[in-house]
């Protein structure tokens, strides 16, 4: 078949998932998703946060938190020396970008993303060590419940933090946001 000149510039579109549906993209040693099954009756929905030890769940809860992000804001950059966040999306959609500065890590310098979404992945296991920007996808506020693997120690607490946009994280936002309009208005779509 031939095509006009529309192909000429065009590029092919890369592999996401395997006919199994998982992703391809790369992923930093020791992060973990869930995706808890939705129980759905003509009531409402039940998930389990924390249905007992499992993969996801090996340390006891030794502290809980809720915590949200409003529409369109970014929170970040942090990093834990010394805990592990377990994130539990409640309600929203947020877009997790990590980045692993562990030097002794086999995916030291991997930049991973996690879309949480009440309708799939909505657990996240973020080990020490790696630092993590949450970034609210939605049009109404993102609510999270997040269980350290250690408690909050206000006087002394463990996390540290960068702006969004440091040099120090080899992160450029705008390669999760690819369309960006520099007009007020496009063509046709008000």
């Amino acid at each position: 078949m031939q095509f006009d000149a529309t192909v000429d510039d065009a590029r092919r579109d890369q592999q996401a998932v395997t006919p199994e549906g998982r992703s391809v993209a790369p992923t930093i040693d020791g992060v973990r998703t869930f995706a808890p099954v939705n129980h759905v009756d003509h009531r409402g929905r039940v998930f389990e946060l924390y249905p007992g030890p499992s993969e996801f769940w090996t340390d006891p809860i030794v502290y809980c938190y809720g915590f949200t992000a409003r529409p369109n804001q970014v929170k970040g950059w942090g990093l834990h020396e010394r805990k592990d966040d377990r994130y539990s999306l409640i309600t929203g959609e947020l877009l997790t970008i990590l980045y692993d500065a562990r030097l002794d890590s086999p995916t030291h310098g991997v930049v991973q993303k996690v879309t949480l979404t009440t309708q799939g992945v909505r657990q996240l296991r973020i080990p020490t060590g790696v630092w993590h920007m949450n970034v609210n996808l939605g049009s109404e506020e993102a609510f999270l419940v997040n269980h350290p693997t250690e408690a909050y120690h206000h006087a002394n607490p463990d996390r540290l933090v960068l702006p969004w946009d440091a040099p120090e994280i080899p992160v450029d936002l705008r390669e999760f946001f690819p369309i960006q309009f520099s007009g007020s208005t496009v063509e046709g779509c008000d």
